[in-house]
């Protein structure tokens, strides 16, 4: 009997230890999120820093999306390159939510798959739509490839006075 106890307290302790530490991670994209307004927000941070937008639209149930957030975070190059010259948004498609107005309203970027990456300027004004599977190498995405993209896509690279002789 104080096995039986000793191993129900055990499963019980295990619970309650688990299901905070669950409770606090944080899903990458979230579907009950306003995507609307978080782009909304995005824009008027971006358009006060001189910045573009730039949207992560995938799932939490897409790997290829996961994998490039882990290397754009954990890659110092790119994560450099991305909090310079661009404010962020995970946008959720997933079978909870496929925020399918705003993705209308962006052009249907899902045509690609995912992850698809949208680059809004500071004032939410469409630029680019990028097919991510350019951008991949192997198992996941080369870190070159992205670094490339986010160059052609920053705000310096589309100044005009760049460009003038």
């Amino acid at each position: 009997m104080v096995f039986k106890i000793s191993a129900l307290w055990s499963i019980v302790l295990l619970c309650w230890v688990w299901n905070p530490v669950k409770a606090q991670t944080k899903s990458l994209y979230d579907p009950s999120a306003n995507a609307g307004a978080d782009i909304a927000a995005a824009v008027t941070k971006a358009g006060k820093e001189g910045k573009h937008v730039f949207l992560q639209i995938g799932g939490n149930w897409c790997v290829w999306c996961l994998r490039f957030n882990k290397l754009v975070t954990e890659n110092d190059t790119l994560k450099k390159a991305i909090d310079t010259g661009f404010v962020t948004v995970h946008v959720n498609y997933s079978k909870e939510n496929k925020n399918e107005e705003v993705l209308a309203s962006l052009g249907y970027p899902q045509r690609f798959g995912f992850p698809v990456f949208v680059i809004l300027d500071g004032k939410g004004k469409r630029l680019h739509t990028q097919n991510s599977a350019y951008l991949e190498e192997g198992e996941g995405h080369s870190a070159k490839k992205v670094l490339e993209f986010l160059k052609a896509w920053s705000p310096d690279a589309l100044r005009s006075e760049n460009y003038r002789k």
